[in-house]
Formats: C-alpha cells, sequence, structure tokens
C-alpha cells in the first residue's frame, strides 16, 4: 500500500505474552519526555553538576493537541482540546490571540507566538512551553529572557537543513515539523520518509538526544502514532483527528492548513468536545499499548527510532523480487 500502509511492525511469536500489558496484568509505560537532555553530565569536586543539565518535561502519552493551524478557528475546538489536555494530563498548541481571547492559561496550553507578537506577551503567565512560529532570532531572544524557565520550542516545515543544527546551536532543543493535512511536505515527500531522514541527520550530527522531535501532518488513524515513533519522532502533535472526533466536516481536500476549512456541529460545545477528545486519546493509547506489547516495547521512550521492529514493503518486495524479471523496484 501507499503511505502508512506500506509499513508492518514485527509482532514476534517470541515476546507474545508481554501482550499483557494492554490488560493491565504488566505495565507498559507511554509516558515521553520534552525538552533538553545533554549527551553527558559534569560534575565539580564536590560532586555538584556542572555546565548543561536536563531540562525536561514529562507527558503520560506522546500526543499533543495541534489546534494552531489557521484554518482550525472554531472557538469551541480551541476550548475542548484545552479542557482534554489538562485532564490527561498532555499539551494543546493554541494560538497566542486565543490564549488570551479565551484566557486558556496553564501547564497544559501551549501559546503559538508569531513575529511582532512581543507586546501581547508582556501580561501572559509563564508556560511551560512555548511555540515559535517559524525562526525568528530577536523573538526568540525576548522570549529567552521574558520566560527563562519556559522551554521553546519552534515550528517548521520538515526538512533536513543543515539550518536545524544551527538551531539546536542558539538552543532550540524542541522542534515540532509539519507536513500538510495529507502528510505531503512542499517537495511531495510523504511524512513517513520525512520523519526517517529528520531523525537521521540529528543522529548523525550527534545530538539527537539532546532534541525533541514532533510532528504533526498526515498522522490520522492510531496505527500511525507508534508507526511515526518507529520511524524517529518523540510525540504526535493531532491535529485532523480532532476535527473528526469533533464531527467536523472537510472542505473539499484540505490539503494547505493555510486555505483549508472546516465546519463544525452548530450545537458543538466544550463539555462535550472534551470527553470526546478524551475517548480519542484512550483509543490511541489502547493501539498503542496493543503495538508496544505486540513488539517486547514495554516503554514508548525505547520506542522511538526502532526501525528494527519495522517493516517496510519496498523493502521487503525489493528482497522476494530481485532479479525477477519483469520487477522493477518502487
Amino acid at each position: 500500500g501507499l503511505g502508512w500502509d506500506g509499513m508492518w511492525t514485527d509482532m514476534s511469536e517470541i515476546v507474545r505474552p508481554t501482550r499483557d500489558g494492554i490488560h493491565g496484568r504488566e505495565f507498559i509505560s507511554t509516558m515521553i519526555d520534552i525538552g533538553y537532555k545533554p549527551n553527558f553530565l559534569s560534575f565539580d569536586d564536590v560532586g555538584q553538576p556542572v555546565g548543561a543539565v536536563p531540562y525536561m518535561i514529562s507527558i503520560p502519552l506522546p500526543m499533543l493537541f495541534d489546534v494552531a493551524s489557521p484554518s482550525m478557528t472554531n472557538a469551541e475546538l480551541w476550548i475542548s482540546a484545552a479542557f482534554a489536555a489538562k485532564e490527561i494530563g498532555t499539551l494543546a498548541i493554541i494560538p497566542l490571540d486565543t490564549v488570551i481571547q479565551y484566557e486558556l492559561h496553564g501547564e497544559h496550553v501551549v501559546p503559538l507566538v508569531n513575529a511582532r507578537d512581543e507586546e501581547k506577551l508582556v501580561s501572559l503567565p509563564s508556560p511551560r512551553l512555548l511555540e515559535l512560529n517559524g525562526w525568528n532570532e530577536a523573538l526568540y531572544d525576548f522570549l529567552r529572557q521574558k520566560f527563562p524557565d519556559t522551554l521553546i520550542s519552534l515550528r517548521v516545515s520538515f526538512s533536513t537543513s543543515d539550518e536545524l543544527l544551527e538551531y539546536a546551536k542558539k538552543g532550540i532543543h524542541v522542534f515540532h515539523f509539519y507536513a500538510d493535512f495529507h502528510g505531503r511536505n512542499p517537495e511531495g515527500k510523504f511524512v513517513l520518509d520525512l520523519i526517517r531522514e529528520t531523525h537521521a541527520m540529528f543522529v548523525k550530527a550527534g545530538i539527537r538526544e539532546e532534541v525533541t522531535l514532533l510532528g504533526s501532518g498526515g498522522m490520522i488513524a492510531a496505527e500511525h502514532m507508534p508507526k511515526a515513533i518507529l520511524c524517529g519522532l518523540d510525540a504526535v502533535a493531532l491535529d485532523t483527528p480532532l476535527v473528526v472526533a469533533l464531527q467536523g466536516k472537510f472542505d473539499g481536500e484540505c490539503a494547505d492548513r493555510e486555505k483549508s476549512r472546516f465546519t463544525f456541529p452548530k450545537n458543538l460545545n466544550s463539555d462535550w468536545g472534551k470527553q470526546r477528545l478524551m475517548n480519542l486519546a484512550a483509543s490511541w493509547r489502547d493501539q498503542l499499548l496493543e503495538i508496544s506489547g505486540a513488539m517486547g516495547i514495554r516503554e514508548t521512550r525505547r520506542m522511538r527510532g526502532e526501525m528494527g521492529r519495522a517493516m517496510l514493503m519496498s523493502t521487503l518486495e525489493a528482497d522476494a523480487f530481485e532479479g525477477v524479471v519483469g520487477y522493477e523496484r518502487a
């Protein structure tokens, strides 16, 4: 198949007993960390750490709610996502104007900040995580000064540009990559390959453990979350699944994040919406536990980048049919 359907996970008979994790008889951790972990620690003569030290926040699921797209303009969607994130202990990425307008403050809210937003940040309570919409060095320096204890995430399109490594050197340790709603970047590459390439770039640079990689776009089914983590993401930020969970309808193909439009039920309210998104998170968690148990992985942190537990249709076909007359490698 195409896209995510071209990838399978290795369900080994040898590790089958660990599937008990989904029934509660064995524990499978789904917690992940967002932030900075240095490759090593240094200590002084009295045993106190010197230099860089870990600075992270932990959430119980490798899942965030991404309602920061310009096309997601329904107030009840924003409020539902914020309430659900607070209830399950995760994070909701919401435009700064919306955060201020509806007073959606708290550890569960990640304001998305744009250029020329400095004045709006004056009265903003210090969040655990802020997201910078595209690189802006002046704004980044302002945020570092204004919120010294806040993690700053950089929201950019999927890329393997050397600029990303430069951003890491300047202090960016959380990257939120996005594709369009069909999982494609401007060059038409699919998110599965984009995640693998981006992950590999940071591994090659020797700083993969120092950064957190989040991803949005094209991850719309429960199985896509563990597959994306196997490819190299630390966590998935859900966008279109939130619209579906709230019975929203799509106007056309909805590929372009800037121009896409969604229609929601007229009686949509935040209490019902919160419960729907909590149900979504619970069902996706069950799928994560099912796949983790079947692969014998008892901690989501250890699943990241574990491509040895994945099988790609293109690779399997090449192994089986290479040399056979008429076969052409995809």
